[in-house]
């Protein structure tokens, strides 16, 4: 009886977890050409504000963002994925700082 119960809860998750890479993979699929393969100058120009749309989604700051995201793709012309972190994607993007020393580009 117990080897059941182990059997069950293993299957169980098993399954859980392979349904919940395949919602992840289903948002890879959606998302624009730098998610997929990064880099410098993985993106035209006219890309730049649907990346920058996607990077700032989650921000409450949503203006200075979007101003801040878009001037640094035309300049570095990537975006790192996600919403936030994965800067080594794009050296350019990570390494322009403010006059202070923080990162200019969000």
């Amino acid at each position: 009886m117990m080897k059941l119960i182990v059997f069950f809860v293993v299957s169980s998750l098993l399954f859980s977890t392979q349904f919940s890479n395949g919602e992840e993979l289903e948002s890879t699929a959606e998302a624009p050409a730098i998610h997929k393969t990064g880099g410098e100058g993985s993106l035209r120009p006219e890309e730049c504000p649907k990346a920058c749309e996607i990077r700032c989604s989650a921000t409450s700051h949503k203006k200075p963002c979007l101003f801040y995201c878009n001037k640094c793709c035309s300049k570095c012309l990537c975006v790192p994925s996600g919403t936030y972190g994965h800067k080594e994607e794009c050296p350019c993007y990570d390494n322009w700082r403010t006059k202070e020393g923080g990162p200019k580009c969000p």
